[in-house]
């Protein structure tokens, strides 16, 4: 009887040693507390934390950036709500200057760069960033898939599921199908696509929608900007918040849903000075003013065609764009001092103010070797010369011996 009671009071302990085991290997499996707030991830921990999560949005950002520190609170206000979603999507951000491996290895060039990592495989935001509207734009990368209906019966299904009815079409002013749709809801603005419905052209298609047809150039959308390739035709405005640069923008909208290879930009004084002025724009130019940039440091300025009058502007875009196609341009560059300005402005002090100390240190190594007395290089008959010419005392010492023979 004793050995029994031994046997079946050890078993309790054998039990809890199991169990405490095995909470151990769970908890290890996520190291990562979940509680709707922003993880902080480095070095150690990175890879572990794409793995783990199915969706993850990441923040490379670096301390010193003022781009960063704005968008940090956005982001504390999106995390929870992102964290809450049926498929949740984890908020995190690594400081990308002090951990500048990790920031190597996922091609990090600028700061804060923003990447949403689905199932471990990335892919960079270019979304607005303000909460409410970042959590409008993730939320689609948790949304279904893509259905392919591949009998009648399926499409039957699905249309009475979905309650698909004339007023959709209606509602997105498309009027046949199959029809691709491009949206973008803060801009006021969609786009229809009636094919063909082949690689090249549905590529080009989604690539040219990924912006608005016209965009505001400012601090948030440049990086979209130059990171698309295509030339920018550029209109400089006094306000961009006026009504008469509203009624502009419309007309603008209709020369680039014409001209798809080209994106079609503004930007107010008002809004940005430093970056317009970069444009040469002064108080005396006449605005609304259009150029052609490179999203870079040059830019074109259309001969006849710079500014743009009130009475008649579809007319004056349209001359522009032509003159512009045909060549009839003077090719500039950003001008300098505002240019430094706008960097400054972009990549923060510290940067440019290491820049001004490197050229003063050049500058100042110039004028200490100028100082220094050049080497003289003469030719092999003035090497011999020099050789055989004696000295001082040895001219004064042959005259003498000289003399005594005399």
């Amino acid at each position: 009887m004793p050995p029994t009671i031994r046997l079946f009071s050890a078993f309790p302990f054998i039990l809890l040693v199991l169990l405490t085991i095995s909470t151990k290997i769970i908890a290890s499996e996520n190291p990562f507390k979940v509680d709707g707030k922003v993880l902080e991830l480095d070095e150690s921990n990175f890879d572990a934390a794409i793995s783990t999560f199915d969706y993850i949005f990441v923040d490379f950002y670096a301390p010193w950036c003022s781009h960063c520190k704005s968008l940090a609170p956005e982001l504390d206000k999106a995390a929870p709500v992102l964290a809450g979603l049926k498929k949740p999507i984890i908020v995190a951000k690594v400081n990308a200057d002090k951990y500048r491996r990790l920031a190597s290895k996922h091609e990090i060039d600028g700061y804060p760069t923003l990447k949403i990592f689905v199932h471990g495989v990335p892919t960079e935001y270019y979304g607005p960033r303000p909460a409410n509207l970042l959590v409008r734009f993730l939320t689609k990368f948790v949304a279904p898939d893509v259905a392919i209906l591949d009998s009648d019966s399926a499409i039957s299904e699905f249309v009475e599921a979905a309650d698909f009815s004339d007023n959709i079409m209606t509602s997105y002013d498309f009027d046949k199908v199959p029809a691709l749709i491009a949206t973008h809801p803060a801009h006021d603005e969609q786009s229809i696509f009636y094919g063909p419905f082949e690689d090249k052209f549905l590529e080009d298609y989604i690539k040219q929608s990924l912006l608005p047809l016209v965009l505001p150039v400012n601090e948030d959308s440049l990086k979209s900007l130059k990171d698309d390739k295509r030339k920018i035709v550029l209109t400089i405005m006094e306000d961009e918040t006026d009504e008469k640069s509203k009624k502009l923008r419309n007309v603008l909208k209709a020369a680039a849903s014409a001209n798809r290879d080209l994106i079609f930009g503004y930007v107010g004084v008002k809004q940005w000075e430093d970056f317009a002025e970069s444009f040469e724009v002064y108080k005396k130019t006449q605005l609304p003013k259009m150029i052609v940039w490179d999203g870079n440091e040059e830019y074109y300025s259309v001969i006849g065609s710079e500014s743009i009058e009130e009475s008649d502007p579809g007319t004056q875009i349209s001359k522009f764009l032509e003159s512009y196609r045909v060549g009839s341009v003077i090719q500039k560059r950003i001008s300098g001092p505002t240019l430094m300005g706008f960097i400054n402005s972009q990549l923060g002090g510290k940067y440019f103010f290491i820049s001004i100390l490197v050229l003063l240190v050049i500058i100042t190594l110039i004028i200490t070797m100028g100082k220094e007395e050049p080497l003289t290089v003469g030719t092999r008959d003035q090497i011999d010369h020099s050789r055989n010419v004696p000295s001082q005392p040895e001219a004064r010492e042959s005259r003498r011996a000289t003399d005594k023979e005399d």
